[in-house]
């Protein structure tokens, strides 16, 4: 079997679980990390302790505070950034010769949506702005139903490799063919990426119903499979609106499939983030949904839904949509009305 050299930008949980699944199939995979602990823990105890902790990592796998050195004379490079930071680290790799030229296959795990003068943009869109013109239409975005631990433990998961160039579609998909992950092709670009960003925030949602449903009469596993149901149609509507061209991109792994494991398994840092609304109060610390995502740190984990979702309310009012989930979630952060208060008026009527 081939093996490949692999630079993975991003240290976080899912950067690393991906990394060390390359790793394990025989590749040289280097990390990235912001954190001097991150690369101290991964090169020499063989494990994240911060971010993915309690999993030990394939001596293949090594980490670097460089982003230049990891990512220099790679034939692969995968971009973990969470999308609050995205286009600033990318913009320190486009003067490396094998990206300014292209040669670089570059795959992307970022989920949401990055702000900008015109509105909320996708997460390719925005790195295509950003990287050499060689990587426009060429770039695959990969997502899938796929947490990290799972991943890490080399427990089987599907995954969906998306991009406009079918060459680089094959790449990666052969590339990510190692023991644990299944890889499948899709064209639909735009579709997947709006299943990976638009399901965190019906999982946070999903998380709050989940905890109220523990001391209520009216709720139960039936209310969270209709709220999920339901859920994946404002996902859907979502989806059409922004170009989305295949209406099986949201019943396939990259929706249905991604959807129900980030609202139902207990790694989801979504789910958790509405379940600590509910059990912690954990939004009385902040004034707003700006002040939150402002200081979104300071929660301990990252729930990108509640990013996500202040993009999802800008996109469906320019384009004149009705999403009760996704709404309602905002008005929740915004601090303008009460969870259960919301739950009522959904699920109620």
């Amino acid at each position: 079997m081939s093996t490949a050299t692999i630079g993975v930008i991003g240290a976080g949980a899912w950067g690393t679980g991906l990394a060390q699944a390359l790793a394990r199939g025989g590749n040289k995979v280097v990390l990235w990390a912001r954190e001097q602990d991150v690369v101290d823990s991964v090169n020499n105890e063989h494990e994240n302790k911060r971010f993915l902790p309690g999993f030990l990592l394939s001596d293949n796998l090594s980490a670097s505070t460089d982003i230049k050195a990891v990512a220099t004379g790679k034939e692969f490079l995968i971009i973990a950034s969470p999308s609050l930071y995205l286009a600033s680290t990318v913009s320190r790799l486009v003067d490396i010769p094998s990206i300014a030229d292209g040669s670089t296959c570059i795959g992307v795990l970022t989920k949401g949506f990055v702000p900008s003068p015109d509105g909320p943009k996708l997460i390719l869109e925005t790195l295509e702005s950003v990287l050499p013109d060689a990587y426009r239409r060429n770039l695959v975005y990969i997502a899938g139903p796929s947490h990290a631990e799972e991943v890490a433990m080399g427990k089987l998961t599907g995954l969906i490799a998306a991009s406009e160039c079918p060459k680089n579609t094959i790449r990666f998909r052969d590339l990510l063919r190692v023991k644990g992950l299944m890889v499948y092709s899709s064209f639909d670009v735009i579709g997947v990426q709006i299943c990976a960003a638009a399901k965190n925030v019906v999982a946070v949602v999903y998380g709050s119903l989940d905890a109220i449903a523990e001391t209520s009469e009216s709720f139960g596993d039936n209310t969270e499979s209709l709220l999920l149901a339901a859920g994946l149609n404002e996902i859907q509507a979502l989806g059409f609106a922004m170009g989305a061209t295949h209406a099986e991109t949201f019943t396939s792994i990259a929706g249905v499939g991604d959807l129900d494991v980030t609202c139902r398994s207990k790694y989801g840092r979504n789910r958790r983030f509405g379940h600590d609304i509910i059990k912690t109060d954990i939004l009385s610390r902040f004034e707003n949904l700006d002040d939150l995502i402002a200081r979104i740190s300071e929660i301990g984990y990252l729930p990108e839904g509640a990013v996500a979702c202040k993009y999802v309310h800008e996109i469906a009012a320019k384009h004149n949509l009705k999403l009760p989930i996704c709404d309602g979630l905002y008005r929740i952060l915004n601090r303008e009305i009460k969870p259960v208060d919301f739950m009522n008026e959904l699920l109620s009527h």
